[in-house]
């Protein structure tokens, strides 16, 4: 047996267990939190906030692109425009009314029309220029003239206002044949864009500016770029950036993250194929994690706490409730009684001490006849009452050594111990007399049953499932000579 400390020590090792595990796991659980935290909030910031910034500054590129570029579409099937130009180009002045007409109504910073016979450049002004094919800043126009599509979108210097920097819609124009005659078009200005950008850097608190493919910043917001980069300068100038450029897979874009000044920072570029630049956008993780540490000691602290409140409660529970738990895996909640496996610690007990004292066990299985039509009668809970009165009488007839258990279902079973078979019949009659004699009463309802029984005694070599098999069979057969009876089956 074991001792008394031992008993004791059997608790608190269990608690002291406890108290490791829930530390650990505890602090496990916040170091798992912090870094999956650090992980949620990086790859929210990678896959979510910089993807979604950048295709909301997308979308607005291309809202403020769609409507110049059907206005562009439009001048060139002009047929005013075509017919001017077949005809010689020679009278300016409804050129220049038609292109300011287009101008003011549709709120273009500038409308052009390059002709391809007389290479003049003609807008809203008058006659701007003759292009050449060697000058610079008229490189797009025999770009447009030579490539297959039908039209472009491009980002230069307006001459006619200022050097401003200005999105150009350029189209090709043909003529009734199909043959390329010019390009017309219109600009509009970047300060829209400007003001996109500014807004989006408040909103999300994060750098948006626009990289052209040599790797110079070509659009900022208003407060400049990255680190206060202003428009022209190159990445390879700013801090953390100066590899950058040589890892964009022109004209594939993807997700970066660089270093400065010991603060990590992710980035988002995007490709725009319409303007042949990267939309960066830029946050640095300071911010969004700074919490993320306060946030660990704080529920370190918390858990420890818990893990107080936690193992005072297990003491308690354990005290309260170790014996009821005890019982309650070998009794039956309906009659209180013994379940089987309460039944069957005891009697394989009873079996071992009538074997080695060798005295009588009998084992008495009863079966309350009619059971199912009373239930059926008068519902599972007038049921419930029945088997709560038999079990009752049951249990005022016993002797404390005596052995009872609710078997299954209408079934109950009693073992003898050091009982002849005179007592034991003696017990089983008077148990049925009782039984038939007695009412239980249910909701207002008086109620009537009785029970068939089978007896057994122990035989040499038997074990208890032998000893209870030839119990039912003597049962069987008191239910089929006409139930409320008793048989036995003593072989």
């Amino acid at each position: 047996m074991p001792s008394q400390s031992a008993k004791a020590a059997s608790p608190r090792s269990l608690v002291f267990i406890l108290l490791v595990l829930l530390t650990c796991g505890f602090i496990a659980t916040s170091l798992a939190s912090y870094y999956a935290a650090l992980d949620s909030i990086r790859d929210n910031i990678i896959n979510t906030e910089l993807p979604l910034t950048s295709d909301n500054v997308y979308s607005e590129i291309q809202k403020d692109l769609v409507r110049p570029t059907l206005i562009s579409s439009m001048m060139s099937r002009d047929t005013f425009l075509r017919d001017w130009v077949l005809g010689g180009e020679q009278d300016l002045q409804p050129m220049t009314r038609y292109l300011q007409e287009v101008q003011s109504h549709y709120g273009a910073v500038t409308s052009f029309f390059v002709s391809e016979r007389s290479k003049t450049y003609y807008q809203a002004k008058g006659v701007l220029k003759k292009i050449d094919p060697q000058a610079e800043r008229d490189v797009w126009y025999y770009r447009l003239r030579d490539q297959e599509e039908p039209y472009e979108i491009n980002v230069d210097i307006d001459m006619a206002n200022g050097d401003r920097m200005t999105v150009f819609i350029n189209y090709k124009v043909f003529d009734y044949e199909h043959r390329f005659i010019g390009a017309a078009g219109v600009g509009l200005t970047v300060d829209s864009v400007v003001q996109l950008i500014d807004q989006y850097q408040r909103r999300y608190d994060r750098s948006v500016y626009f990289v052209d493919t040599t790797g110079r910043i070509v659009l900022t917001g208003a407060g400049g770029g990255p680190f206060g980069a202003r428009i022209g300068d190159q990445l390879s100038d700013v801090e953390g950036l100066q590899d950058l450029h040589g890892k964009l897979p022109h004209p594939k874009s993807g997700d970066f993250f660089y270093q400065e000044h010991g603060r990590g920072h992710f980035l988002n570029v995007r490709f725009i194929p319409e303007l042949d630049w990267y939309l960066f956008v830029d946050k640095h993780e300071t911010g969004a994690v700074a919490g993320i540490r306060q946030s660990l000691y704080l529920n370190l602290l918390i858990c420890g706490v818990v893990t107080l409140l936690v193992l005072v409660l297990v003491t308690l529970v354990l005290r309260c409730y170790q014996a009821r738990i005890t019982a309650l895996a070998t009794t039956d909640s309906l009659t209180e009684l013994p379940n089987r496996r309460g039944f069957e610690l005891l009697a394989n007990q009873a079996i071992q001490e009538a074997r080695r004292s060798q005295s009588t066990l009998c084992a008495l299985l009863f079966d309350l006849d009619g059971f199912k039509l009373l239930n059926d009668s008068h519902g599972h809970l007038a049921g419930d009452a029945v088997l709560r009165g038999f079990a009752r009488h049951l249990q005022q007839n016993l002797r404390q050594s005596d052995i009872i258990c609710r078997w299954g279902g209408e079934e109950f079973i009693l073992l003898l111990k050091d009982t002849p078979l005179d007592a034991a019949r003696q017990l089983g009659e008077k148990i049925r007399q009782q039984t038939e004699t007695s009412a239980f009463n249910f909701a207002e309802q008086t109620l009537h049953t009785s029970t068939s029984i089978g007896l057994a005694t122990l035989q040499d070599g038997e074990d208890l499932q032998a000893l209870i098999a030839r119990a039912d069979r003597a049962l069987y057969r008191a239910k089929q000579a006409g139930r409320n009876r008793m048989c036995e089956e003593t072989r």
